[in-house]
């Protein structure tokens, strides 16, 4: 069965998206970073046979942003709630058959992550991409048995998020890993980008 990557993207203004980079780096150039990356994402994501779809926010991003954002990929809105509440409802809305979710920041995703994640899936009712920081650059379900509790009570943005959401899934739940990449989320974190990347 086709599967679907979902991925998750903020319109790229400034103030607006990665303002914990914007911290250290300035909010313009934090946009603009991100602009990079989700071009980079969206390129991989469009190497392989599955479906893919950006889920946007916020919702008046839906239209626009034409040259960042391929037109023809089909869009649809994050909707409300912390990311937990939005991610939810983008597996409950998805196509059958298997659903992987990633955001636009991890620089070392390549088409091949996305590959090993629904070969993972076959198997494995949920598959992780490990962050470095405790999070996760990719989750996946196999939406075979369904996870009524998924995303509650979890810690994000902490060396938390991870586990915790493991601690959501049914205990039966098979969970395969993928390996471990660094996501861009704060200035320190800007030693995982090549030069060319952080270049005006």
């Amino acid at each position: 069965m086709r599967g679907t990557v979902i991925i998750f993207v903020k319109a790229p203004r400034a103030g607006k998206v990665k303002t914990r980079l914007g911290a250290g780096v300035g909010m313009g150039r934090a946009a603009a970073l991100f602009r990079i990356l989700t071009a980079r994402t969206i390129s991989e994501a469009m190497k392989g046979g599955w479906r893919t779809i950006l889920a946007v926010d916020p919702p008046s991003a839906m239209s626009g942003w034409e040259r960042l954002w391929p037109p023809s990929l089909k869009r649809a809105p994050q909707g409300e709630g912390d990311l937990g509440v939005r991610m939810a409802g983008a597996f409950a809305q998805a196509p059958s058959g298997p659903v992987v979710i990633i955001g636009a920041d991890a620089p070392g995703l390549r088409a091949r992550h996305l590959r090993q994640a629904f070969k993972a899936l076959a198997g494995a009712d949920a598959v992780f991409g490990p962050a470095e920081d405790g999070g996760y650059w990719l989750i996946g379900l196999a939406r075979r048995r369904s996870a009524p509790d998924i995303f509650k009570r979890v810690r994000w943005s902490t060396k938390h998020a991870l586990k915790d959401t493991v601690e959501t899934l049914p205990a039966s739940f098979a969970i395969a890993y993928l390996e471990t990449l660094a996501d861009i989320d704060e200035a320190c974190d800007l030693k995982n980008l090549c030069p060319r990347a952080t270049a005006r």
